[in-house]
């Protein structure tokens, strides 16, 4: 007999309003949007500015969460990066350097003294005062060495060490370097994305493209220049040893030193030691703040091993001038005045109050390991986005006008039962849209075109199935249940194998072709709920209030 339970019917109803309650807040986007900036600005502290109007303008007890616009349809910043990798093989030699000085000071009596020689930046090239005992010096060297960590570097060591003639010569081994070249990109990858939303952007696209480039997709922002100053500075942060201050940019600096200009002090230079005794990656905090003069500033605050050497070398070196470096800039050199434990300290400078929060941003969010090319950038202007929303609009429009008018003329009143099950399967893909925070792009839209010419082939398969049993002579009631029941497999046959579609571009795809699978995705999901479920409630509860002797589909 046709009949559906009343626990049943509550749980496909409920399921469709809760639905249309979490798509209803994309029906009034700038609204909706507004308060949820102003929410947010409220919770992190701010006041004014109309903030509380703003948060007002959207009722608290009804969902808040929107669809968010991908960067074709809002407008934004679109760049392509080059991750500079070789940047990182002369760093790992200039951070070596102190380890194998120490190392061989201790054999002073063997090998004599140790004196670093120039030479490319990704070697580290030094001689020593006994050439006999270079073999020696050699292999104490490689006693240094530790094992790649990485899966295709098994077994190998990070470093090679040879002699030509009296000079010893270090560098990393080939599977050290792409080991390196790969944790590289990755951390960039990891920071850029911290720095991004430090500032609050919406739903930006970060990924890799290639095995050193990274691709930067956001959304909202005003223009790429924009977003390159919130990612492209590498805000390397170190604290070097001054060694002698000059007022020539050409000064000899000598072998592992370095000449850096100073912000402060124009004119003015500081020959550095090219090890840093303490980097900014063993930072754990910073934060803007004001110096005893109250002029802007930044705090820091070190972990554990950077508060160490950090304290340790305050208390060797009381008297002598020590260099805060920022990108190669020296931003003060202090005199240190006293052993500075806890790891904890502030950096003063001629910060306005915005450049001071931007470096904390920066340091916080950690330092790039290596400089970013950028190869493509591109500012998409919001009118552009308008244009691309008012079209799929428009499309969307006429595929649903389309798709009605055909069910009407076709099916008759099952076909006005198929158009609302329609309309409520569009307003239940943005409302799961809505709930997991998807990016909607042009391609979803697409997607969501093609899911609304979809959605009525489960109530074509249904009513023709209904139309066959009909012809042989059997009731109103049993055919509409038969029909139901044959259609089942078909549907579940035909929109399974487009699921899995979707599922593969998902997980092979990226950017706009995953937008598109989403939407396709989602949109199958609904339809088929709306057609198995929702159409046969309506029409079940038709059929209980006309008790039809024939139909007519």
């Amino acid at each position: 007999m046709l009949q559906i339970d009343l626990w049943k019917r509550v749980l496909i109803w409920l399921t469709c309003v809760v639905g249309l309650l979490l798509a209803m807040p994309n029906a009034f986007y700038p609204r909706v949007e507004a308060h949820n900036d102003a929410v947010a600005a409220i919770e992190m502290g701010a006041s004014g500015n109309g903030l509380e109007e703003q948060a007002a303008m959207w009722p608290s007890f009804l969902p808040s969460r929107l669809v968010n616009l991908g960067l074709d349809l809002r407008g934004g910043a679109h760049l392509l990066a080059e991750v500079q990798v070789e940047d990182v093989y002369a760093a790992r030699m200039t951070s070596f350097w102190p380890e194998v000085r120490d190392l061989l000071r201790g054999e002073r009596a063997t090998i004599g003294t140790i004196r670093q020689q120039p030479g490319p930046d990704t070697e580290l090239r030094f001689k020593i005062s006994k050439p006999e005992a270079i073999q020696e010096a050699a292999s104490l060297v490689r006693g240094l060495s530790r094992p790649v960590t990485s899966l295709t570097g098994a077994g190998a060591s990070d470093i090679l060490v040879r002699t030509e003639g009296d000079m010893i010569i270090v560098e990393l081994s080939d599977a050290e370097k792409l080991a390196s070249d790969e944790r590289t990109v990755q951390q960039a990858l990891e920071i850029i994305r911290r720095r991004i939303d430090e500032v609050g952007t919406r739903e930006p696209t970060i990924q890799r493209q290639g095995s050193d480039r990274i691709l930067i997709q956001v959304p909202g922002i005003g223009s790429a220049s924009e977003l390159k100053e919130i990612i492209g500075t590498t805000a390397q942060l170190t604290f070097n040893p001054v060694v002698s201050r000059t007022s020539d940019a050409d000064a000899p600096a000598g072998a592992g030193n370095k000449v850096l200009p100073s912000i402060d002090e124009e004119g003015v230079f500081y020959i550095v030691e090219a090890a840093p005794v303490v980097t900014g990656e063993e930072l754990v905090d910073a934060q803007p703040s004001f110096d005893q003069n109250n002029r802007p500033a930044v705090s820091f605050r070190f972990n554990p091993t950077g508060a160490r050497k950090f304290g340790d070398y305050t208390a060797e070196n009381i008297g002598s001038p020590f260099a805060i470096v920022l990108d190669d800039e020296v931003i003060s050199a202090p005199v240190i005045q006293s052993h500075i434990p806890g790891g904890s300290g502030i950096i003063t400078g001629r910060f306005s109050v915005e450049e001071s929060t931007n470096l904390a941003v920066l340091l916080r969010a950690g330092a790039l390991p290596a400089e970013l090319n950028f190869l493509e950038e591109r500012t998409i202007g919001p009118e552009l986005g308008q244009d691309s929303i008012e079209a799929g609009r428009i499309a969307c429009i006429v595929a649903f006008v389309g798709v009605l008018v055909f069910m009407f003329l076709s099916y008759g009143t099952f076909g006005v039962f198929a158009n609302i099950a329609l309309i409520l399967n569009v307003g239940l893909i943005f409302g799961l849209l809505s709930l997991i925070g998807a990016t909607l792009t042009l391609p979803g839209i697409a997607g969501i075109v093609l899911t609304i010419g979809m959605a009525v082939d489960a109530n074509v398969l249904v009513f023709e199935r209904i139309r066959e049993e009909l012809k042989s002579a059997k009731g109103p009631a049993r055919a509409i249940e038969l029909g139901y029941e044959k259609a089942l497999s078909a549907i579940l046959d035909a929109n399974i194998t487009t699921f899995i579609t979707a599922v593969i571009l998902f997980a092979v795809g990226s950017g706009p072709v995953r937008g598109f699978a989403i939407t396709l995705g989602l949109g199958i999901l609904t339809s088929v709920f709306t057609a198995i479920f929702v159409t046969r409630v309506l029409i079940v509860m038709w059929f209980e209030r006309r008790r039809p002797k024939t139909i007519e589909v």
